[in-house]
């Protein structure tokens, strides 16, 4: 790699691994020599730059944009010009976008040129008193430029401004702010750029004090009666998610509609890309019915107001929520709106909030840059009408349940890990988050089926991570084996509590969250699932305890379907045959080979390949359960609207219902 190219990619990854200095993947980056400009590619992140991240251009034929004649409609002028930045990428096999901003890192002459958005800067930045400050800090070699539109309108402006400041200083400016905006360092080495930073962060913070300490707050429990109401009211097309923030700085600015209403437009173009112009504010916050009751009455006037529904609310007391089609989005959105808060506490010790106008809004929300960053953010669609849908899965740690999380997943599910096995339970959510390009987002919570409380505990988690749940699937089980005369009630008991009183309890707290979100909206069907067995559907010698709680499990199946259909909450138990290669089966120590083999319940077998064929045999497709039987059968019994109360037989026709 050439050292430039290493100095620029080391400079970025430095500024853009905190979030002092860019959020949401902001800010820009490049080096050029005399014929050719490196610069960051749109989508790609400052903390993770490569050379590979990079578009490369053409200055020669970047030089067009300053003197080519564009249309007078700012829109067509915008893609006038993008046209003319594409053709100048030399190597378009790449598939890398330039920058919007690629001619103003061209118009300043130094080699390198780091663009970055501060919260400390941008709150000087979005001041009434912005220029006066800047001057008073850095003199007459800073230049400042007043607001103008990103984009064309912003090349042209500064063009005229880096021109006279040559003029007056026979060089280019090292430092130039933007109002409303952010900040350039250029120079011709990145050590000089990190002095330039160090000497601009050093004199603001002897004029502005610094935000720190923020503590985080709690997480009111009214909320778990609230956000799946909140989150099927604001599902139209695509469910969404719900991810929430609740900290002392955000605490100072929900008290009051006044205190919101300093939070309550846009600073920076970046909050209009992500969180929208608009936000919505809740200050009956008292108790979960007045919470619903009020943004009932707000979202068909918001929605008739300004033409969307809202992607950030705030609810007094309680903390911000950002509704989106992804976890990544989401948490974007928050990133975004706390730092325009963070902004706006910085502008209030500079003389007072200069917000962008309804004018410069509207540009920013409808420029094709803007709405490409926006689609970068949106789930790359798997075709699953699954996507984005909250789901749980007991024992989803290990064997069969691993196996139904890792497959959900892969279909743009969000998926809770419910697990007793903490270790096991958090490599899979590590294995699961590091899949490239995945929006959606696995998490594991410890839990014992058995456990009433430890369930409760589970479905609030679940709610509070991601905003409700559509599908339960109980899953966690286990099995001994062994005779009347083996048998000891404490292992029947404990058998039967997993097996069976953990199903129930399941069922009765999820489906606390899915009337929930019924109640708002009454067409939106979910899903209770038992994962059962085939020794539910026949008795299974010498493992009565395992076979009795599945029977049982079948009678909670049919009994929960007639109580929950008129909430359009499905309940249905799939039955799989033996599934072979699951820990259940398989498992050197404790495994049901082991155990059929020690307990002779296969007749003549003398280990455990003769168990194995023995079981084999009894099916007539000659084969165990696979994974791929099982997911079919449980995405056939999601997507279907009609049937519930089911036991659905995967078994290779070993067990034909008549």
């Amino acid at each position: 790699m050439n050292q430039y190219i290493k100095d620029l990619t080391d400079i970025s990854r430095f500024y853009g691994a905190s979030m002092d200095y860019v959020i949401a993947g902001g800010g820009n980056s490049s080096y050029k020599d005399d014929k050719t400009l490196w610069i960051k590619a749109s989508g790609e992140a400052l903390a993770e730059l490569t050379e590979e991240g990079l578009a490369v251009l053409d200055r020669d034929k970047l030089k067009k944009i300053s003197t080519e004649k564009y249309s007078d409609d700012p829109l067509a002028r915008e893609e006038q010009v993008k046209n003319d930045l594409y053709a100048s990428i030399l190597d378009h096999s790449k598939g890398k976008r330039p920058s919007v901003e690629t001619s103003l890192h061209d118009l300043i002459r130094y080699r390198f040129v780091v663009h970055l958005h501060p919260s400390l800067i941008n709150g000087i930045l979005c001041s009434r008193n912005a220029k006066n400050i800047i001057s008073q800090i850095f003199g007459e070699k800073a230049l400042f430029v007043t607001y103008t539109d990103p984009g064309y309108t912003l090349f042209k402006k500064l063009e005229t401004e880096i021109t006279e400041f040559r003029k007056n200083f026979s060089s280019d400016p090292k430092m130039i702010f933007l109002e409303n905006h952010g900040v350039f360092a250029a120079a011709d080495t990145t050590e000089e750029i990190r002095e330039i930073y160090d000497n601009i962060f050093s004199k603001v913070e002897e004029r502005t004090e610094r935000l720190s300490n923020i503590q985080e707050l709690p997480y009111n429990s009214v909320l778990h009666k609230t956000l799946p109401g909140i989150r099927m009211l604001l599902t139209k097309d695509r469910i969404k998610i719900i991810r929430h923030r609740h900290n002392t700085l955000i605490s100072k600015y929900y008290s009051s509609q006044q205190n919101f209403h300093n939070i309550s437009l846009p600073l920076i173009p970046d909050v209009i890309v992500y969180c929208k112009a608009r936000y919505l504010y809740i200050d009956q916050s008292s108790t979960a019915d007045r919470i619903l009751e009020s943004l009932r009455i707000q979202l068909s006037r918001f929605k008739n107001e300004y033409g969307y529904l809202p992607k950030i609310i705030v609810i007094k007391d309680m903390g911000v929520f950002a509704v989106e089609e992804s976890v990544g989005a989401a948490e974007t959105a928050l990133d975004v709106f706390e730092d325009n808060i963070r902004i706006c506490h910085y502008a209030l010790q500079c003389g007072g909030i200069k917000f962008l106008t309804p004018e410069q809004t509207d540009f920013i929300d409808k420029w094709e840059v803007e709405n490409y960053r926006r689609k970068a953010l949106k789930p790359v669609s798997s075709k699953s009408r699954l996507e984005n849908r909250i789901a749980v899965i007991t024992g989803g740690a290990r064997g069969l349940g691993e196996g139904i999380a890792s497959s959900l997943f892969s279909l743009g599910l969000n998926i809770v890990i419910a697990d007793v096995n903490d270790e096991a339970g958090h490599d899979l959510v590590s294995r699961l988050n590091s899949t490239e390009n995945s929006k959606n987002r696995a998490v594991f919570i410890n839990t014992d089926v058995s456990d009433p409380g430890s369930v409760s505990d589970l479905i609030f988690h679940t709610v509070k991570e991601f905003g409700g749940l559509d599908i339960m699937i109980s899953n966690a089980g286990i099995l001994k084996a062994g005779g009347l005369d083996e048998m000891e009630p404490d292992v029947f008991i404990k058998t039967t509590g997993i097996n069976y009183n953990g199903y129930f309890y399941c069922a009765k707290y999820a489906s606390e969250v899915m009337k929930q979100q019924n109640q708002e909206k009454p067409d939106y069907f979910t899903d209770i699932i038992q994962i059962n067995s085939k020794s539910g559907l026949r008795g299974s010698k010498k493992n009565f305890a395992y076979s009795g709680g599945k029977f049982g499990g079948i009678g909670l199946t049919q009994s929960f379907a007639l109580e929950l259909a008129p909430f359009r909450i499905k309940v249905n138990s799939i039955c799989p045959g033996n599934f072979y290669e699951g820990p259940l089966w398989s498992d050197p120590l404790n495994g049901l080979f082991v155990q059929y083999l020690k307990t002779g319940k296969v007749p003549g077998a003398k280990n455990i390949d003769d168990v194995r064929k023995f079981y084999e045999d009894q099916v007539p497709m000659k084969r165990g359960c696979k994974m791929e039987d099982i997911l079919k059968a449980l995405l056939y019994v999601i997507d279907q609207e009609y049937e519930t109360g089911q036991a659905v037989p995967v078994t290779g026709g070993q067990l034909m219902l008549g």
